[in-house]
């Protein structure tokens, strides 16, 4: 059973789950935890919930560039031959 402490910081409805850390990362993150005053838990949930935001920030932008027009490797290294830039 999860600790008060662990419940309180995370929520109820917190899931575990076991990850594995170089050695001088989770010490890193050890101490960032006591010098912060927090888990490790809400270190590593925090920078997961970072990490979707931007992926989500990213899967808007191609979302919004979905009906531009590519252009492929080969074409444009044409056009810069052509533009006399190569």
């Amino acid at each position: 059973m999860a600790s008060w402490g662990y419940v309180l910081c995370m929520g109820q409805n917190a899931k575990r789950a076991t990850v594995y850390f170089d050695e001088d990362v989770h010490r890193a993150l050890r101490l960032k935890a006591a010098a912060t005053d927090r888990s490790l838990s809400e270190m590593v949930n925090e920078a997961v919930k970072v990490a979707l935001a931007e992926d989500a920030e990213d899967l808007d932008a191609f979302e919004k560039r979905k009906s531009e027009s590519s252009v492929g490797f080969e074409e444009f290294v044409k056009g810069l031959k052509a533009r006399g830039a190569i």
